[in-house]
């Protein structure tokens, strides 16, 4: 993934270099959004082309040549009095040549297209869009509301593509096409929810200039758990899975370990213990009679399970007593590898800075709420710029941060981000659910960053198995069902 100052020296080295020209650069971006739209809206007879003063709608032109080329009527609109200069200026000609028009008056009727095509702003777009800016999003996103195919170049316009907020207003695309390198604000913040399908095109960009510049971080691929989860030996028990001990399920709450302890069964832990309250423990064996569950009344008697563990997950139904503050004391003082979620954030974001012991063997995983107190931020803060939070939550607390939500982020030496899972998720036992996966993980071997890049990624394909029949309604226990069937690739 590539911020957006970024791909656009890349862009400046390819032409300047003399690799490739920048009119070449635009017509095979026309190009690839011509046949995405065709995949897409195979039986399209009316396109509507709404062009900027930049290079994005420089590349509108040239689709709209390329639609009436293969005679599917094309109208081109400019809701922006401007000038078009350079490769655009060209692409713009070469439409006015080709017999195309430039609709008079805007707003048209935008409503009377198959496709809308935004090619207004790109990469570039740095305030909210002014008056006419913003009329013309306005009549794209009525016209997709009619039932109009949106498809968006490069960015909706309006979407920051650094970090997915939105200036003002933007456009909701069905589809996004993106070019030369991928973009983050596409797959988290708001950009989850207004890119549509995201297709990518690297333009045939040479990878020798993609090693000139560093990349903010890698986006996940379906593929990278064969990475992460080798196949086992055939010798292997289950000594060599690891450990897992699980700390939480105060008084009332003792579903959640119970879904953290069944995830972290199912991807894959040697063995699974809980340290919950004595009321909780014989009604979890009963439950799940696999696991090995012990009352704990005072944190000294966790002692003997620190040390037959060989990674600690404490958070999932804790609560935030005297007790909870006292196991948490401990398993921070065990040097024990953490993993960390719900009320034992809420928990370390109370402590003196000094108390929080940055260097420690942690994974924590707060949803923009926990993350907001972890920080001393609101949540909007967290939200308006989710990879800045996610690194300040690593710089603070250390070890590896994942911030959830849609486009989840994962910040160790270097930063992920999961483009999978669905709406469905956002439902109460899913974060338990991640915790488990992630602590299965450390303790079948993985690094803390490997183990939460395979966790976040697993929970999210997992989740996506389990919506196949359906968003809503989906439960923490669907998705736990699926995870052995995405754990083993």
């Amino acid at each position: 993934m590539y911020l957006a100052a970024a791909v656009r020296e890349l862009d400046r080295i390819a032409v300047q270099d003399g690799r490739i020209p920048g009119h070449v650069l635009m017509c095979r971006a026309a190009l690839s959004a011509w046949k995405t739209l065709l995949i897409r809206w195979p039986d399209v007879r009316r396109v509507i082309v709404v062009c900027g003063p930049g290079n994005n709608g420089g590349d509108g032109y040239e689709v709209a040549r390329l639609a009436r080329q293969q005679g599917v009527a094309a109208i081109v609109l400019e809701p922006m009095p401007h000038q078009v200069k350079g490769d655009a200026r060209t692409t713009r000609e070469g439409w006015i040549a080709s017999g195309g028009a430039i609709a008079d008056s805007f707003p048209y009727d935008v409503k009377s297209g198959d496709v809308i095509v935004d090619a207004l702003f790109g990469t570039g777009l740095t305030r909210a869009p002014d008056a006419a800016a913003l009329q013309a999003i306005q009549a794209i996103n009525r016209a997709g509301d009619s039932g109009s195919g949106v498809l968006a170049i490069d960015v909706p316009s309006g979407l920051q593509s650094d970090s997915g907020t939105v200036l003002g207003a933007a456009v909701q695309a069905d589809v996004t096409i993106t070019f030369i390198g991928n973009k983050p604000g596409l797959y988290t913040g708001q950009g989850a929810a207004l890119c549509g399908c995201v297709v990518f095109d690297d333009l045939q960009m040479p990878m020798e200039i993609y090693a000139r510049l560093a990349s903010v971080g890698r986006l996940q691929q379906h593929a990278d758990l064969n990475r992460y989860l080798p196949a086992r030996k055939r010798t292997a028990h289950k000594g060599d899975s690891g450990h897992v001990l699980l700390i939480g399920g105060d008084h009332g709450t003792p579903g959640a370990v119970l879904l953290c302890a069944r995830a972290a069964m199912r991807a894959g832990a040697g063995l699974v213990s809980i340290a919950t309250r004595a009321s909780h423990a014989a009604l979890l064996n009963a439950a799940q009679p696999e696991l090995m569950c012990h009352g704990v009344a005072r944190a000294d008697e966790l002692q003997a399970l620190l040390e037959r563990a060989t990674v600690v997950a404490i958070g999932p139904g804790l609560g935030q007593t005297d007790w909870a503050r006292a196991l948490l004391a401990a398993v921070m003082a065990s040097g024990k590898p953490q993993v960390a979620d719900a009320d034992a954030l809420n928990l370390i974001a109370q402590q003196p800075q000094a108390d929080v012991q940055p260097k420690v063997q942690r994974i924590i995983t707060p949803h923009p709420g926990e993350a907001a107190r972890l920080l001393g931020l609101k949540t909007p803060q967290v939200q308006a710029d989710r990879i800045t939070a996610a690194q300040a939550l690593r710089q603070r607390y250390g070890g590896v941060a994942v911030l959830k939500g849609a486009g989840s982020l994962i910040v160790g030496e270097q930063l992920q981000l999961c483009p999978f899972g669905n709406p469905g998720m956002g439902v109460g036992g899913m974060g338990d659910a991640l915790t488990g996966i992630i602590a299965a993980f450390v303790a079948q071997g993985l690094s803390l960053e490997d183990a939460a890049g395979a966790g976040v990624l697993a929970h999210a394909l997992a989740g996506d198995r389990a919506a196949m029949h359906g968003e809503r309604g989906l439960q923490a226990t669907d998705l736990i069902e699926q995870l052995r069937a995405v754990v083993n690739p």
